[in-house]
């Protein structure tokens, strides 16, 4: 928990700090996670996308007339699923924090990147038979990932955005292993800035 103050005070100054460089306020966002696990020990038949979603917060403080800098604090769901004979699946949820770097090429058009920390807040493994799901939490997971993200964006009329974006893990999903396995996933969201 100590951890996890740590990295929504160096999000909060952040956040703080863009504001005093331009009013351009704080908005809200959401939409679906299509997650599952990559990596060198991960076999493209092991794994399929799982659907989660995402909702949080966001400040973005323009530098310049074309570039600004968005940090934000988000819930997300991720994971992995198995289309095995009991759809078993892998349930991540995180606390995002992301520090997106924008690149205005129009008014309305924006790409984006930029790094991401996660603090797992739980994690549980669930699996399908005879006509019941069965779940239980495990501790194998990591507490903590890294991801780089990047993304397109477009802002619409009345401070409305829409943006497609992709997490690249870069920190193993198990922790005391050795195993190349990282989420990785694409994310649909629609926001509002105020």
């Amino acid at each position: 928990m100590h951890k996890l103050g740590l990295l929504l005070s160096f999000l909060l100054l952040g956040t703080v700090a863009v504001q005093a460089q331009n009013e351009s306020g704080f908005g809200v966002r959401g939409g679906a996670n299509f997650f599952t696990w990559g990596g060198s020990d991960v076999s493209s038949n092991d794994y399929n996308n799982r659907v989660g979603f995402h909702a949080g917060f966001y400040g973005n403080g323009f530098i310049s007339d074309r570039f600004s800098i968005e940090p934000g604090l988000y819930y997300s769901v991720k994971g992995t699923q198995n289309d095995d004979m009991v759809n078993s699946r892998a349930v991540l949820d995180y606390v995002d924090l992301p520090v997106l770097f924008r690149i205005y090429a129009t008014d309305g058009v924006n790409l984006f990147f930029g790094p991401q920390a996660s603090v797992l807040v739980g994690s549980s493994f669930e699996a399908d038979a005879l006509g019941n799901t069965y779940g239980w939490d495990t501790d194998n997971i990591s507490d903590f990932d890294a991801a780089v993200v990047v993304g397109v964006g477009y802002n619409l009329p009345k401070g409305l955005n829409l943006q497609a974006s992709y997490d690249f893990g870069i920190n193993p999903v198990f922790k005391d292993s050795d195993a190349s396995v990282y989420n990785r996933g694409f994310k649909l969201s629609a926001g509002i800035s105020f």
